[in-house]
């Protein structure tokens, strides 16, 4: 396992940051134990998570399994979701996010939070005052780095805009969404990530598993079929045949699809670390196994031929003909 520089922060993380969102929910207790001590045996050193995940029950256990060497790791947490019935449970206003962190910290049994992503754009909360929130918690000590999810690229920018104004803590990471058939952050937020050297740290990377070849007859049951969010983001014909197309490639080389699309999204030079996330060891392998594919920048292309490049950011077609 490779380590890459995590922004302009002067640390490195590990090439994978492994995703905890299985912990508590499909995954027990003794499957997240094993997962976590196979990342950290395969050389991670970075892992995520967020308070909603499980109804912190995410949090609760990986904050179990890192407490023994946790000056080791750089932890990731995200607010913004709703954490109780309370109307103000909810946002990035300056009232929720503290208390938000409040609320991880216990959880993760921890003294500060490397990353605090805030979860979603907070269309009711001025970016002025969801910056002063990151401010507030970076000063205390109880957030090392800022970063946000989620969020558009002229959101973000807006966002390190104030904080140079002011003299603010910058934001040091963002996590969009990043695969073969999600690749609209190609057109404006992973180049505004890399003229502000701006960690990336894309989640999905096999599209919630459309990309593991498994989907390749439609009678074969998943969550892209039983869950409505995944329904809804993956659902439309062309990405299911993309994904056939890109089982058929993988098949001719020999390649896992699993590893091969995350290693795909992982050497976009833009991006610092893919989220993997998985139920149980056997899905946790095949992503770890990404490290080993020579992903050539020819392979890349032959790849990223698969599926629909977007347009640029102008929708001037002809530009991007020529």
């Amino acid at each position: 396992m490779k380590t890459k520089p995590f922004g302009r922060t002067g640390i490195q993380v590990s090439q994978l940051c492994f995703g905890t969102m299985s912990f508590g929910g499909d995954a027990d207790e003794a499957t997240s134990a094993a997962m976590y001590a196979a990342c950290r045996d395969a050389g991670i050193n970075f892992f995520d998570t967020a308070d909603q995940y499980n109804a912190g029950k995410s949090e609760e256990m990986l904050g179990r399994f890192a407490k023994a060497h946790r000056d080791d790791l750089v932890l990731a947490t995200k607010c913004f979701n709703p954490s109780g019935p309370d109307i103000n449970a909810r946002g990035s206003n300056r009232r929720h996010v503290v208390r938000a962190v409040e609320a991880s910290l216990r959880r993760l049994q921890t003294d500060r939070i490397d990353v605090l992503y805030l979860h979603q754009f907070d269309q009711r909360t001025p970016i002025e005052e969801s910056m002063r929130a990151l401010e507030d918690v970076v000063r205390s000590g109880k957030v090392i780095y800022p970063a946000v999810s989620n969020w558009a690229a002229w959101a973000t920018q807006r966002g390190l805009d104030i904080q140079e104004a002011r003299g603010w803590n910058r934001l040091q990471a963002i996590q969009p969404m990043y695969n073969l058939v999600k690749r609209q952050a190609e057109v404006e937020i992973l180049p505004m990530a890399e003229a502000n050297d701006v960690a990336v740290v894309p989640y999905s990377p096999s599209a919630a598993g459309l990309l593991s070849g498994k989907y390749a007859r439609q009678d074969v049951a998943g969550r892209l079929r039983s869950n409505k969010m995944y329904e809804a983001r993956y659902g439309e014909a062309w990405a299911f045949e993309t994904a056939e197309r890109f089982a058929s490639l993988c098949a001719t080389r020999g390649l896992n699809p699993v590893s091969t699309a995350v290693a795909w999204v992982g050497t976009h030079p833009a991006v610092t670390a893919p989220i993997i996330g998985a139920r149980n060891l056997d899905q946790l392998k095949e992503s770890l196994a990404s490290v080993a594919v020579d992903m050539t920048a020819e392979l890349r292309a032959e790849i990223a031929a698969l599926s629909r490049t977007p347009p640029p950011a102008t929708d001037r077609l002809e530009e991007q003909r020529g």
